[in-house]
């Protein structure tokens, strides 16, 4: 019971030196411990990691889940998840429902039962994806800078407390010191008592003080240093969210490249259902006529000289992005889409689609 006593009144006694000397350096100027520039932009770096990587989180959780309501429920990580049963649809599945069941009503026979039904499934897709996205986004990216900011910045800002802490105390020891020299005259070893504590103590604070307050720089040092290979790890999350985002939109467009290739059959015009017009028939016989010189002339397995007709951005990774009039060199591997050949230029190679380009 003495001995927690004890503990208490040094504690407070601790508490009111740090208050006493944070006061004198705020308002009267005191003098205080100045930190090294290298350590001070040490602390610079690690407040601006911080302050970018709450931003960048939050972000991040608003891109991956736009509703502000559900960000708060404490259970926001655990529905960044793939589907599971029973659980909320997100936008996309809302859609494809509502399309399928005014598709069904219509009727799958009637073009405009058929076209609901074809959209609410590719719709559906769509809404698969961006689950899939949203889990891989939480699981490689979310929580990992999540756990950065709940773990290692949590301990780093702890530790630059308890360093406060111990900077004031070597402050106030030393203000002591200089209290008691000038009371006892400047003399070296003198031992007159000042308030209780003769010069020797005072010396003997300030030893241990600045050992203390040494020894905690060192362990904040090391948690700052650290900050760079949290850099490196977020990186890594950065990237694989790229990687998460480029295979959603690569699905995406490719879902909705095939849908509307399956509308683009069928027209209603007043109520009539007509297949396509006279010109569209001649423009697709036409097209299919180049498609099939095309094919022919890459039959060999040779290399040929092809003119872009058209602009194309790649989409995936084995693609290449190619711009009109354009000349460059295509031919066909074995097992192939036949809706693609290769095409190199300046020695890039890539995927492109076979109806933008002409055989020269």
């Amino acid at each position: 019971m003495d001995f927690n006593f004890k503990k208490l009144a040094s504690d407070a006694t601790g508490l009111f030196n740090r208050a006493k000397q944070y006061t004198e350096e705020t308002f009267l100027k005191g003098e205080k411990t100045e930190l090294d520039p290298h350590f001070e932009a040490l602390l610079q770096r690690a407040d601006k990691t911080e302050d970018h990587t709450r931003r960048l989180l939050s972000c991040i959780e608003s891109y991956l889940q736009p509703n502000p309501t559900v960000r708060m429920e404490d259970v926001f990580y655990e529905k960044l998840e793939l589907r599971k049963e029973g659980s909320r649809m997100n936008n996309l599945e809302s859609l494809a429902t509502a399309m399928c069941e005014a598709g069904e009503e219509f009727g799958a026979a009637t073009p405009y039962g058929s076209a609901l039904l074809k959209v609410a499934a590719t719709q559906q897709k769509l809404g698969q994806h961006e689950r899939e996205l949203v889990g891989q986004a939480a699981q490689q990216t979310l929580l990992p800078i999540k756990r950065f900011l709940d773990g290692d910045m949590k301990t780093i800002q702890k530790e630059r407390k308890v360093l406060h802490a111990k900077r004031l105390d070597l402050d106030a020891c030393k203000s002591r010191l200089r209290k008691a020299k000038q009371a006892d005259g400047i003399q070296a070893g003198g031992s007159k008592p000042v308030g209780g504590l003769t010069i020797e103590q005072a010396e003997a604070e300030v030893r241990v003080a600045q050992a203390e307050f040494d020894k905690q720089t060192e362990i904040t040092k090391l948690l700052l240093e650290g900050i760079q290979t949290a850099h490196n790890n977020q990186l890594k999350c950065i990237r694989d969210f790229v990687e998460a985002q480029l295979s959603f939109y690569a699905q995406a467009h490719q879902s909705l490249a095939d849908l509307q290739r399956d509308l683009s059959g069928t027209l209603v015009i007043r109520g009539a259902t007509v297949t396509t017009t006279v010109v569209e028939r001649a423009a697709n016989g036409e097209k299919k006529k180049s498609l099939t010189g095309i094919y022919a002339a890459l039959s060999d397995g040779g290399t040929k000289q092809a003119r872009v007709i058209m602009d194309y951005d790649a989409v995936l990774r084995d693609e290449l992005s190619v711009r009109l009039n354009e000349v460059i060199i295509v031919y066909r591997l074995p097992g192939m889409d036949e809706d693609f050949v290769m095409a190199e230029r300046a020695g890039v190679r890539g995927r492109i689609p076979i109806e933008y380009i002409e055989i020269v």
